[in-house]
């Protein structure tokens, strides 16, 4: 999908429109919002979470975005383990992320608020390694938007992840149309057949994606687009 038909869906969304509401309006209190946009792989969560971010600062530069994806166990982590190549073929279950850092990252923002600024790792898909203290969330940040897979998540180390956010959101997709999107993605990236990115899928993406879609009723709002 380009760019001006992303724009043009959002814009004619109720859900985006609801969702731009909701950030303005946390804006306005005095304390920091954190918000969890959680959405299996292929649903959108990023650009979503780009576009509501980029929306809202033509007003304010109160709101920063965030990606769960700098905390990607790194491939020297990964070769570390002792199931390493299935932790490879894996990459992106819930188990090949640091959720204990995580986790603290975030408990830090909750109360960093007027306090102190914060780092955060980002991930560079051309290396396929985390990059630590990419991102700074300034301390004047009222809300922060993190995008990831296992907000929701309630076993590898996630337990603790939920009640760190003051909302859930849940980027309510059809598996049918992410694992497309996925598909289109993997061709696009690596000249792969359809019938060669619906094998990788099946073998990651797609159990990444049935894993997440059983957390969908513990969001306090489905977001659809």
């Amino acid at each position: 999908m380009t760019a001006s038909n992303i724009h043009h869906l959002y814009n004619n969304s109720t859900y985006v429109q609801t969702a731009l509401n909701k950030i303005q309006s946390l804006l306005n209190k005095p304390q920091r919002t954190l918000i969890g946009l959680t959405g299996g792989p292929g649903s959108g969560k990023s650009t979503l979470a780009s576009y509501l971010a980029t929306q809202v600062t033509k007003q304010s530069e109160q709101i920063v975005c965030l990606s769960m994806d700098g905390f990607h166990l790194s491939k020297t982590q990964l070769s570390a383990l002792p199931n390493a190549e299935q932790a490879f073929a894996r990459r992106g279950a819930p188990w090949t992320f640091d959720s204990a850092a995580f986790i603290e990252r975030v408990g830090r923002i909750r109360h960093a608020f007027q306090q102190e600024d914060i780092l955060w790792p980002s991930f560079d898909h051309a290396l396929g390694d985390p990059v630590e203290n990419d991102v700074c969330i300034a301390k004047n940040a009222k809300v922060v938007l993190v995008e990831g897979l296992y907000l929701l998540h309630q076993q590898d180390g996630w337990q603790a992840s939920k009640p760190l956010f003051d909302e859930h959101w849940f980027l309510d997709v059809p598996l049918n149309i992410a694992i497309e999107r996925l598909a289109q993605r993997h061709m696009a990236a690596w000249g792969f057949s359809h019938a060669q990115a619906m094998e990788r899928i099946e073998q990651s993406d797609g159990l990444n994606a049935e894993l997440v879609a059983r957390y969908r009723d513990q969001a306090d709002w489905l977001l659809r687009v």
